[in-house]
């Protein structure tokens, strides 16, 4: 199964109350896909995982394969630091019809390079779907080395790596370790990153899994559809971008991104603690983003 282009990190809608908002949901959807967006992650790190209950994780899943219809590949998040749990969610991602699932290294208990083998190893033998790694050390305090993933990417169900350090000379270890693999088409990059996503691309990169595509989301599509064809308008629109990539991040994604939405008229103000509203000093400089890029 092969996922490339730009693909979107979508934020959970929600209300004041912190309840999901499922109208807003739906219509973000079909904005995303409307504006280009080749496939959508559900419920991952922009989609509040960490604070949405199980019960509610799987309804998530359940509404975006229904909204999508088969429009876009959906990819799940079903990463846990609990193997049982991310599992159990894989395996329910599996049996909803989501495309693919999204696995982040296991978080918070640190487990060393055979701990990340044998946990991936174990969910892509019990889970019969697609699973694309999910490396975010900054936020995980796990790494996944690049010898790590030449050995997953052995496993006919791990598909690809969303690499999001940022770091060209990971990629380069990935390409070089993974080349059997990505020659055979059964194991393909993904930049997590959006400040180098262009860069990522070029060096060969199938796709972007982007957060700045939840505001501007046919320019982000632009810049994956034409990079190989016109390189300079593809670096254009990156720096167009640059302000704005640079914002979305000022606190702890995704606080910036859902006021930028709420900005824009998308969504509504609602985040789950521990996460709050964008902080003052911050708003001003995302609001002129959003002007000069005529989003509000």
């Amino acid at each position: 199964m092969f996922i490339n282009g730009a693909i979107t990190a979508l934020v959970t809608p929600m209300k004041k109350d912190s309840s999901i908002d499922y109208e807003s949901l739906k219509n973000l959807i079909n904005h995303q896909i409307s504006n280009g967006i080749n496939g959508i992650v559900a419920v991952g790190t922009t989609g509040e995982s960490a604070t949405i209950d199980f019960e509610d994780h799987i309804k998530l899943i359940e509404f975006f394969v229904k909204v999508i219809d088969n429009r876009v590949p959906i990819i799940a998040g079903t990463g846990a630091n609990s193997t049982e749990e991310a599992l159990t969610l894989t395996k329910a991602a599996e049996s909803i019809g989501a495309d693919a699932a999204l696995l982040v290294s296991p978080y918070y208990n640190k487990p060393p390079q055979e701990g990340i083998i044998q946990h991936h190893l174990k969910i892509a033998d019990e889970a019969n779907i697609p699973q694309i790694l999910y490396n975010v050390p900054s936020r995980t305090a796990s790494f996944i080395e690049p010898s790590t993933v030449s050995k997953l990417a052995k496993h006919e169900n791990i598909i690809g790596i969303k690499d999001a350090t940022g770091d060209m000379k990971n990629l380069d270890d990935l390409k070089r370790l993974c080349l059997k693999e990505v020659n055979s088409n059964n194991f393909y990059f993904y930049s997590g990153d959006d400040f180098t996503s262009l860069e990522f691309l070029k060096l060969g990169g199938h796709g972007t899994i982007s957060v700045s595509s939840n505001v501007a989301p046919k320019i982000v599509s632009e810049i994956c559809e034409c990079f190989k064809s016109d390189l300079k308008k593809a670096e254009l629109l990156d720096r167009k971008l640059r302000d704005l990539n640079k914002n979305l991040f000022s606190e702890s994604n995704p606080i910036p991104v859902k006021w930028a939405l709420h900005k824009i008229g998308l969504i509504d103000q609602g985040i789950r603690l521990p996460l709050v509203e964008l902080s003052e000093e911050f708003k001003e400089p995302l609001e002129k983003c959003l002007i000069e890029l005529d989003l509000i």
